[in-house]
């Protein structure tokens, strides 16, 4: 799958996940850190689409920013939605810490 897809799945799902968490709960902190954090995979998956520079490092930093805050969350709670949110933050991760370590940022 291409970078820019991933990217730009990841995001709608990061969004969508803060939308959804807000219309269920009223949860402010979760719309606001959901459309962050899908925004910078968003920003980064166009940016690859067009061959900007820093795509990747966008996408890169928008899963260091989920992998911080669900990952300590899933190991103290054990519950699904932090750990589904883990697994796509370790995803992009390995997506795009692969892409930058090979030389590949746009």
């Amino acid at each position: 799958m291409a970078l820019d897809t991933i990217a730009l799945v990841l995001g709608a799902l990061t969004a969508g996940g803060g939308i959804t968490g807000y219309a269920r709960t009223g949860s402010i902190p979760s719309v606001a850190a959901g459309v962050t954090v899908g925004s910078l995979y968003i920003l980064g998956g166009l940016r690859i689409r067009n061959r900007a520079q820093y795509g990747v490092e966008l996408a890169l930093l928008a899963s260091i920013v989920l992998a911080g805050s669900s990952i300590p969350r899933a190991l103290k709670t054990q519950k699904p939605l932090p750990a589904g949110l883990s697994l796509l933050a370790l995803f992009g991760l390995w997506s795009f810490g692969s892409a930058l370590s090979r030389g590949n940022r746009v």
